[in-house]
């Protein structure tokens, strides 16, 4: 970073504000606890699972000072799994506040995400290295990884780690797998009477680490804002041409909150949401027909052109293919050995074919082969399906074509069909925070290191109250047991962070709903332009649509 440009100059200087009850009295915050907490689903399971953090309380911090000692504090910090904006505001948070307990304190980097804390491959983090980093995006003031810690020999190695350092408490950033391993590590410690706390920060810019104590992970209001910028260049660009049909695909392999987000921003022509293709048993041939039919609409009028989001978990979501998905990761989790002494893509799939259902069979070869490829090579570190690798975008344009040939045939269809192709996902991963997510995670920063400080541990660091001024901003942890559910993986059955889906009776989804009719054949696009960091606070400080909806009353 020995150049910067005008705008990092500048960003450095802003200070990102905190909630009252962390700015008046730091660190030294009274931390009072609720009532008993429970998971919604798997009660008797994840009980047995974690018998030492199942049931902690919630942990409110109040403005009152109290809590906490003023002995130096040393703290461990990873950065686990994809980038999301603010990640190097959570470090600023974590090192302002071990500062503000002790002048002696110490903040550890652990390099390359999870690995680092294992194999002891460290920085300490001065105040020179934090202040290069603050307000920018990207994880690369200590890289990130997706080594899952998840094995007693593991947690033995970073309980050496910590003893070798001093260190009195970890801090996991990281998404619904990297806290569920955060947590497994703060049940291990508490099983064994190792003296660490272990406490994470929700993140993750597919918008789908939340609850009713969560509304948000940190950085998916930077990235949504960098995709509508996007999107809303398209639109001014397709309105302008009046010639093309953009597909757009956008991160979100589990749930569809980008995809929503974006489209409330910006009103293209066509969304789809995932979660209600998966609830009213929408088959892919349906949702060709129904993209068709509005390219056929749209025509009519003159309008050869318009834009259409897609998420790109959205295979998974449709019914024939998410059963055809599940028997895949069931049969290959248990043929393993068999499957890879196979040597060609026919043997692949024929040997597959042969062992589906009838059901997923039919579905597996009405694909063409190189989705049929990618359902079978594709596979994420649990096993499972990466549908995020499959360009759905480019499997829709190619059956909606070939539905508007059979319509041009048939004299249905008189317009002109050109699909443009884009997938938006790496250009939000690490862009500059917003000044909401730069606030956000400072002070999920600040919160952990404070919690730490109250010796508390098995919990996530939580913000709320999130649509009023940062100042009203409330803080808080809670409970990583109240977080979770068993999932089957590996062909066995895991703990692991409950994924919050699109609720479809909720206010964003029913927004979409209301005008979703309109506009397809309307040409209503907004075009919201870049992320603002200087002017108004109502352009500055703007929240997403979808917190917006959520947190309003009524």
């Amino acid at each position: 970073m020995a150049t910067i440009s005008a705008l990092q100059k500048a960003r450095a200087s802003y200070m990102p504000k905190l909630p009252k009850s962390l700015a008046k009295h730091g660190p030294f915050v009274k931390v009072e606890e609720g009532n008993a907490t429970a998971p919604s689903a798997d009660q008797a399971a994840l009980k047995e699972r974690f018998p030492n953090t199942y049931g902690l309380p919630m942990a409110s911090i109040t403005q009152a000072a109290g809590d906490g000692t003023s002995e130096p504090l040393k703290i461990g910090v990873i950065l686990s799994g994809g980038q999301a904006p603010g990640g190097h505001n959570v470090i600023a948070g974590l090192y302002d506040a071990v500062k503000a307990v002790n002048s002696d304190s110490e903040l550890y980097g652990f390099l390359g995400g999870p690995s680092g804390l294992v194999e002891n491959k460290y920085c300490k983090l001065t105040g020179d290295i934090i202040d290069r980093y603050r307000n920018t995006g990207g994880f690369d003031i200590i890289g990130s990884g997706r080594t899952k810690l998840e094995t007693e020999e593991q947690f033995d190695k970073v309980a050496a780690t910590c003893r070798e350092h001093g260190i009195h408490g970890v801090v996991v950033v990281g998404g619904d797998d990297s806290n569920t391993n955060a947590c497994m590590l703060a049940e291990y410690f508490l099983a064994n009477n190792i003296d660490i706390q272990v406490i994470g920060c929700p993140k993750t810019i597919d918008g789908d680490l939340k609850n009713e104590q969560i509304p948000i992970p940190f950085g998916f209001d930077t990235a949504t804002k960098v995709y509508s910028e996007l999107i809303g260049n398209i639109l001014s660009d397709v309105n302008s041409a009046k010639k093309y049909w953009h597909f757009i695909r956008v991160m979100g392999r589990s749930a569809s909150h980008i995809a929503l987000e974006t489209a409330l921003q910006t009103q293209p022509n066509i969304t789809i949401v995932s979660e209600e293709v998966e609830q009213e048993g929408t088959t892919l041939n349906d949702i060709v027909y129904q993209i068709a039919d509005t390219v056929r609409r749209r025509a009519e009028d003159g309008k050869n052109f318009g834009v259409a989001i897609i998420p790109e978990g959205l295979i998974g979501f449709i019914p024939q293919i998410n059963s055809l998905i599940s028997e895949l990761n069931e049969l290959l989790a248990n043929n393993e050995e068999q499957f890879k002494s196979l040597q060609s893509a026919e043997e692949n799939c024929e040997f597959v074919s042969g062992k589906l259902s009838a059901d997923a069979a039919e579905a597996f070869t009405s694909l063409p082969q190189d989705i049929q490829m990618q359902l079978l090579l594709d596979r994420d570190p649990h096993g499972n399906v990466q549908v995020s690798r499959i360009e759905t975008e480019k499997l829709l344009s190619s059956m909606v074509d070939h539905q508007l040939k059979e319509w041009k045939d048939q004299g249905r269809f008189k317009g002109k069909f050109s699909p443009q192709h884009h997938f938006f996902g790496y250009e939000g991963r690490a862009a500059a925070p917003s000044n909401f997510d730069a606030d956000y995670c400072y002070t999920l920063g600040y919160t952990a290191a404070t919690l730490i400080n109250a010796r508390k541990t098995g919990y996530i660091a939580a913000v709320g109250n999130l649509t009023a001024p940062a100042p009203e901003w409330t803080a808080a942890g809670v409970p990583l047991t109240m977080m979770m559910n068993m999932e089957r993986r590996h062909g066995g059955d895991k703990p692991v962070i409950e994924r919050a889906l699109v609720e479809l009776d909720g206010k964003p989804f029913q927004q979409l709903k209301q005008n979703r009719e309109s506009w397809k054949t309307e040409d209503d696009y907004v075009l919201p332009g870049p992320i603002q960091y200087f002017g108004p606070s109502e352009v500055c400080d703007r929240i997403t649509e979808t917190l917006r909806l959520e947190q309003q009353s009524g």
